[in-house]
């Protein structure tokens, strides 16, 4: 049996920006998109062409790892908070440092990318989107 855990990323209108960012900032690949005017809509259902085109579903694959990200259903609210924190892990200090400062505008750091007892690299962040990462490196 196999028992994966996904990070599920939500946002509050502006998945498709946050998508787009990290498709930069971390090299995701996008391996499926959907926005909520593509999927099967129930004819009782009105929605504005805004919410047609929010994110249903994505599947963004960042290194070896798959992230889940979309748009709140309609009338949800979003809870802003650190409920859900990435940790990026890597064994190069450099790629390390990359994803932190590619991540870092509009963000705020939680702890500067530095040299700690357990890792030669490691810092915390919150993205502009609200999201809180980690970034680990492994000692070789």
């Amino acid at each position: 049996m196999t028992v994966q855990l996904i990070p599920f990323l939500m946002f509050n209108g502006n998945a498709s920006e946050a998508i787009s960012f990290y498709e930069t900032a971390l090299e995701a690949k996008v391996l499926f998109k959907q926005t909520v005017g593509e999927g099967p809509l129930s004819p009782e259902v009105q929605l504005t062409e805004e919410q047609q085109a929010q994110i249903s579903h994505s599947i963004l694959s960042i290194g070896e790892t798959d992230v889940y990200a979309s748009d709140l259903i309609p009338g949800q609210k979003l809870q802003v908070g650190n409920q859900v924190t990435i940790c990026i892990t890597t064994n190069d200090a450099g790629k390390s440092r990359q994803y932190y400062e590619a991540l870092l505008p509009g963000g705020k750091v939680l702890q500067q990318l530095g040299e700690v007892h357990f890792s030669p690299a490691y810092g915390m962040l919150t993205d502009q989107f609200g999201v809180t990462f980690q970034i680990f490196t492994t000692r070789h």
